[in-house]
């Protein structure tokens, strides 16, 4: 397993933890992800001082816990999710009314329990993936069809939209007692270990055909995968890198600022953009615990939302470019870059040919099973069906960043 980076921001993890035992992990976080530039010990002290001091000038009516699975001010930074920003700006909407204690680094749940603590009442909001969410509480893969969302606008496009109110969050709610909050969007490709650093850079579906690749929790993730002949093995996270790094498995599904957040960018040697379902890494909390406040206060939790959301279309757009190098050319101090991850982007011809081998759209059978359960869930919404036409009522060439926001809770 990598270690990370011994600095963040110029400061040195010991130096951060030594500022956290004073003024609390959740302030000293803050201050790193919201100050600009490299920072002194010295200035991370002052800035985490100053945040803390505003965050406990009044005795809060709320205490919250945030489950952030392995979510740090690190790895923030490079996959810009919105998590500690949604924190701040509901302590400030709220005067701190509310208080969010974001406990990351799986210190109190991890990716594939933090929505089971959530329902449990361990924590009152948690950030992990749908995908690995979807082992606990199924709905979320309502998400998960192969090529539905053609593109990352088209992703962003749906969940502003009052549509996804109808088709995704309320159904969660009611079923697993989940508020969806917001989400950061990508789409996930097959990231390919040493055993693929001399080879060509990967052009076609059929370069790819019988290799052995490592499957996180989704359930539809994994029929896609078989029906491209991609064969998913479950591995568990702590053994992927190795398996990545001697050769054991070829690859693993999942999106590209994961592979930098993660630490997997020195054993990845290629970054090949199938775009074949969703990476959605979002913010959820309690149902109960929202129907609890008061009317202004759940208003506050919307809008900070909706400012989250805003603050990931624009922040994890510019991240994928000039933080972790997911483009072509790519920039010379990104982290793809520095550690020699190609990126792999297929030609739409290509997308095309794994579209036909997978998607409903062209071979239904193998996911009826899943669209008839996921049917009876919502009440008896085709959800496949709607999402599909939802994701393709913008221009199939709109940049991410150009995506109108909405406040999707509002049907107007």
């Amino acid at each position: 397993m990598t270690r990370e980076p011994d600095s963040i921001r110029g400061v040195s993890r010991r130096d951060i933890l030594r500022v956290a035992g004073r003024f609390g992990m959740t302030s000293t976080a803050m201050a790193l992800t919201g100050a600009a530039g490299f920072l002194g010990t010295a200035d991370l002290a002052r800035a985490a001082e100053s945040t803390y001091g505003k965050r406990f000038s009044k005795t809060a009516k709320y205490t919250f816990k945030m489950g952030a699975s392995g979510f740090n001010a690190r790895n923030l930074l490079i996959e810009r999710a919105g998590f500690l920003e949604f924190a701040r700006d509901l302590e400030e909407r709220t005067d701190g009314e509310i208080r969010v204690e974001f406990i990351g680094d799986n210190q109190i749940c991890g990716q594939l329990d933090c929505v089971e603590k959530t329902q449990l009442g361990v924590v009152d909001f948690f950030a992990a993936s749908t995908q690995n969410s979807a082992g606990v509480a199924p709905y979320y893969n309502v998400l998960d069809f192969a090529y539905m969302f053609p593109t990352r606008a088209s992703q962003y496009h749906f969940m502003y939209s009052p549509e996804s109110q109808r088709i995704l969050r309320d159904p969660l709610e009611k079923r697993h007692g989940i508020k969806f909050l917001f989400s950061h969007c990508e789409l996930r490709g097959l990231q390919l270990g040493l055993k693929w650093k001399d080879r060509e850079t990967v052009t076609s579906i059929d370069q790819l055909a019988g290799t052995k690749n490592r499957v996180t929790g989704t359930q539809l993730g994994r029929i896609a995968m078989q029906l491209m002949n991609l064969n998913p093995v479950p591995v568990a996270w702590e053994e992927t890198i190795d398996g990545l790094k001697q050769g054991l498995i070829d690859g693993a599904e999942t999106w590209a600022s994961a592979v930098a957040y993660a630490n997997m960018t020195p054993v990845v040697s290629q970054s090949v953009d199938l775009r074949f379902f969703c990476g959605t890494e979002h913010c959820a909390m309690s149902s109960k615990v929202f129907d609890s406040l008061e009317a202004p206060l759940q208003d506050a939790v919307m809008e900070s939302a909706y400012l989250a959301q805003i603050h990931a279309q624009a922040a994890n757009e510019a991240a994928l470019i000039k933080t972790v190098g997911f483009s072509d050319p790519q920039l010379p101090d990104t982290l793809f870059a520095q550690h020699g991850v190609r990126c792999a982007f297929l030609s739409d011809e290509e997308r095309r040919k794994a579209e036909e081998m997978c998607s409903p759209e062209f071979n239904p059978d193998p996911w009826s099973d899943w669209r008839e359960r996921l049917m009876k869930w919502s009440g008896g919404i085709d959800t496949y069906d709607e999402i599909y036409r939802i994701a393709r009522e913008i221009p199939a060439d709109m940049k991410p960043e150009n995506v109108e926001p909405r406040r999707w809770w509002r049907s107007a």
